[in-house]
């Protein structure tokens, strides 16, 4: 999204696209924080001190206007579209030397801490009669491999 912006200057142009469904503005909202998410708080934090080892990146202005105006714009106000923890990740990524590819894979990592969490808790509850998951595994079934130990 950053680099189809472009510039600090796009941001206002863009805006206006999202304001009327021709974009999307990622990295905003979430499903449970409907204010500012705490953990961006401290990832934007996170991001300086990154920035201060590896070199500024020149998309964080972009970001930083973008959510400059995201604050103060009723539109995104009312629709409790606040900059969420992969909003500013994103940057913290790109800066260590990650590839743009490899982001869904990074975003997904720390998350399956908190979904096999929920899924320990599902099993160990004993009033939990019944788990509707959401999600449904379609990849393989139980694979052969070689345990760590009897590798070479």
């Amino acid at each position: 999204m950053l680099d189809a912006i472009g510039t600090k200057a796009n941001v206002p142009a863009f805006i206006k696209e999202v304001k009327v469904g021709k974009g999307r503005l990622m990295g905003f909202g979430h499903r449970v924080y409907k204010n500012y998410d705490p953990r961006a708080k401290v990832i934007k934090r996170l991001a300086d001190e990154v920035f201060e080892v590896t070199r500024r990146n020149p998309k964080l202005d972009i970001a930083l206007e973008l959510e400059r105006i995201a604050l103060e714009d009723e539109y995104f106000v009312k629709r409790k579209l606040y900059p969420n923890v992969d909003f500013y990740s994103g940057l913290i990524y790109q800066a260590m030397g990650f590839p743009v590819e490899m982001f869904p894979v990074l975003f997904s990592i720390p998350r399956t801490v908190g979904w096999i969490a929920q899924w320990e808790e599902m099993l160990n509850d004993p009033d939990q009669k019944i788990a509707r998951p959401r999600q449904i595994y379609l990849g393989l079934g139980q694979r052969e491999y070689v345990a760590m130990i009897k590798r070479s």
